[in-house]
């Protein structure tokens, strides 16, 4: 049998007043994914524990199958893995963002979306001048990269109680109190800090200013972690997978799970990715793969940025260029599955990831049709007025739903194995 899964990250949202009470997933138009939960279910997950940040990172690993409590460590671990960076036992990585810092407020935890070329020459300056044999600032993609602290035989200076703050948290906030806390945040302090008088007339940034773009004032340092013990996908599950990504965490997820990852020109982790050849690589990637999962970042960059309208794009443009196409392709071999869900909610209000529920919808073999019913204003897309059918993918289906999975890694063996009548209810 053959599987797909399509993660529309941070897609899950809440009503806006702009969309008259719809979230950007009702007001979207996507039949692709309202085929599949009319063909199959809706249902809700919640993918980050009371006690865990809201992160891709912790997000995607309960998606995939894997409990956070147990598995994670942290962000910048799963990206080492992502880039082929080998972390000791003892080893640590950290995060390392090119931000904008203007007045001690967030402007850009992009950097305005620094070029990888400008990354790198920063990330080597910074290595010249605040590196070491034990500290070591590796470029990765535009404005993500990392810093590796290398234990060399001795203790780290970090724990578990160390607490930092993503730079997407911050955006257009103070951040005096966000620096971090905890065992060795005077490394990490000392390290941001530091790093702004090693970009401030560097030739990149000064080339940055002449043109009008934002400068990368300072690296911020978050999500770190010691390398995580995962048992292999095949091994726990007994499939293999193929991961289409644009992004490191899920490169790195990918790797550590064993599954393939393939790379697509032009797709970029941003707004401007290429849809269709992503949906064109998961279609030929399901003659050599059980699983094919495409990720897409667009939606939460939307978010991020606070733009309904853009979220509103990509949830459309991953409807008809990338769900469609797979959907269609997997009928031609036969049983199948195909999930569709989020990470977890990040909301245009807030800008940033939230905890709580997330929809998903699921249609194939052995899943019956859904006959949920919910307020709705018309059958499909909602917003509250009467009560009729709900057959629509999208958050208001999902808490009408009785399919719920609050330990979320708990969905991904039900998707894969368990027929409909197996699946837990409230």
């Amino acid at each position: 049998m053959k599987y797909a899964i399509v993660i529309p990250d941070g897609c899950a949202d809440e009503p806006q007043e702009s969309l008259g009470g719809r979230t950007p997933l009702q007001a979207a138009h996507t039949p692709a994914m309202d085929a599949i939960a009319a063909a199959g279910i809706v249902g809700r997950a919640n993918h980050v524990p009371a006690h865990l940040p809201p992160g891709s990172d912790v997000a995607n690993l309960s998606l995939l199958g894997y409990d956070p409590e147990t598995h994670f460590t942290g962000r910048a671990p799963l990206e080492a893995a992502a880039q082929g960076i080998p972390l000791g036992a003892e080893d640590w990585a950290i995060r390392c963002n090119l931000i904008t810092i203007e007045r001690q407020v967030m402007r850009e935890f992009t950097a305005g979306h620094i070029s990888t070329p400008e990354a790198r020459e920063l990330l080597h300056a910074a290595q010249e001048r605040l590196g070491g044999p034990d500290l070591q600032f590796l470029p990765g993609v535009s404005y993500r990269n990392l810093l590796i602290w290398r234990a060399q035989g001795n203790p780290a200076p970090f724990s578990r109680d160390t607490r930092t703050v993503p730079p997407h948290d911050l955006t257009d906030q103070e951040v005096l109190d966000a620096f971090p806390r905890g065992p060795g945040c005077d490394l990490l302090t000392g390290l941001m800090e530091a790093s702004e008088e090693v970009f401030a007339e560097h030739p990149v940034n000064r080339a940055r200013r002449e043109a009008g773009k934002p400068p990368a004032t300072h690296v911020w340092l978050w999500g770190l972690g010691r390398a995580p013990n995962l048992p292999g996908f095949l091994e726990k599950y007994r499939r293999t997978g193929t991961m289409i990504t644009a992004v490191d965490l899920l490169r790195g997820l990918a790797a550590l799970l064993g599954w393939r990852r393939l790379e697509v020109p032009g797709a970029t982790g941003y707004l401007d990715t290429d849809y269709a050849a992503k949906g064109r690589a998961a279609v030929a990637a399901l003659a050599d793969s059980d699983i094919v999962c495409v990720h897409v970042e667009a939606p939460d960059e939307a978010s991020h940025e606070g733009r309904v309208d853009a979220k509103i794009e990509a949830l459309e443009r991953i409807d008809s260029l990338i769900v469609a196409p797979l959907h269609a392709a997997l009928a031609e071999y036969g049983d199948y599955r195909i999930l569709v869900s989020p990470d977890h909610p990040t909301p245009v209000r807030t800008r940033t990831h939230s905890q709580g529920f997330v929809p998903f919808c699921v249609a194939g073999w052995g899943m019956n049709r859904s006959s949920l019913v919910a307020p709705v204003g018309d059958p499909v897309r909602g917003p509250v007025g009467h009560t009729g059918p709900r057959t629509g993918y999208h958050e208001l289906a999902a808490t009408h739903s009785p399919y719920a999975f609050p330990a979320g890694w708990q969905l991904m063996r039900h998707f894969l194995e368990e027929p409909l009548d197996r699946w837990p209810t409230t």
